[in-house]
């Protein structure tokens, strides 16, 4: 008897440490942030986080939704699940007290949610130019240029983006060949290759500019994107994903765009904006930067044809 208990704990054990391992890192931290939150709201209100009940979640929405967004209010629900999941408690969140609230939320607030600006073609053009023109080393100009240009021709995550290695390029005649080892949907390490064709305007060409600037930094191998130190020189250092978007929205201030509303996802949703525009449909979209449904990936295409599509067109005043 004492074996057999013994063994269903260790089963139990690895079973939990199962659950924590088909979460990344990031995933893992997110949830236990989210808790920590309703943590306390429980805690102030004499109410049992861990475990805890539908009626208890339901009046935790109630209390978020006065400041938050129904997006966030569905993230700390999946949240404060998972964290009973790895605690080995259940929680049903399907419950009709926490649906219908939820209903009701979206219908009171509105389901529309006004997302971040994307970086559309004619701000990448500004921003290169502006860029051209800074007086600053040419190393530089070409690592912020690579930077933004790669961004956008391949629909990247910025963190995608910074972890690119000099061992996952591929120059071909058609261009460059990148391999994402692991994205945000790609919990499992699969990997997946995006192409960057050559542009006909060098100047904004994503493959020409990364070209110059691993010619002129010379890497050869480690992190294409890296920190320079005070002193300009270029360190071993690969940047951080927060990077990327300030190098983003200096740019946008020395063109004199409004940064406020931009931020890291504005270089993906750019890239998807512009293709939806051009005419790509959604698989090709889809293919590039990695979506795995097509919800997200149809906005784009929806915003895009905005105008396009406009029955206003069709009348003649």
């Amino acid at each position: 008897m004492n074996n057999l208990t013994t063994d269903l704990k260790s089963l139990h054990e690895a079973t939990l440490n199962n659950l924590k391992n088909s979460k990344s890192n990031n995933t893992l931290r997110a949830y236990k942030s989210d808790f920590r939150d309703f943590a306390a709201f429980c805690f102030k209100h004499g109410l049992n986080s861990l475990p805890s009940d539908p009626k208890v979640v339901s009046l935790y929405l109630t209390h978020l939704s006065k400041n938050s967004k129904i997006s966030t209010l569905r993230r700390r629900l999946v949240s404060i699940s998972m964290v009973h999941k790895l605690k080995g408690h259940y929680l049903d969140t399907k419950h009709p007290i926490i649906v219908e609230n939820l209903m009701g939320i979206r219908r009171v607030k509105g389901s529309i949610q006004k997302g971040k600006k994307p970086l559309l073609i004619n701000h990448l053009k500004l921003i290169i130019n502006v860029i051209d023109k800074q007086k600053i080393q040419e190393i530089k100009k070409y690592r912020d240029k690579s930077i933004l240009l790669v961004g956008f021709g391949g629909g990247f995550r910025r963190k995608e983006l910074i972890s690119i290695d000099h061992e996952d390029l591929e120059f071909v005649p058609e261009g460059l060949k990148i391999t994402i080892k692991r994205s945000k949907t790609d919990q499992f390490g699969e990997g997946m290759i995006k192409g960057l064709p050559y542009f006909t305007n060098e100047t904004y060409c994503p493959v020409t500019n990364i070209k110059k600037w691993l010619e002129i930094s010379q890497i050869k191998s480690g992190p294409i994107f890296r920190k320079f130190s005070k002193g300009s020189s270029l360190t071993n250092k690969r940047l951080t994903d927060q990077s990327v978007v300030l190098i983003m929205k200096k740019y946008l201030n020395l063109s004199g765009i409004e940064n406020k509303n931009f931020a890291g996802h504005s270089l993906r949703s750019g890239f998807a904006t512009a293709a939806a525009e051009s005419g790509a449909d959604e698989r090709s979209i889809m293919a590039m930067t990695g979506h795995k449904t097509t919800q997200m990936v149809r906005r784009y295409i929806k915003e895009a044809n905005i105008f396009k599509n406009n029955a206003l067109n069709k009348i003649k005043i």
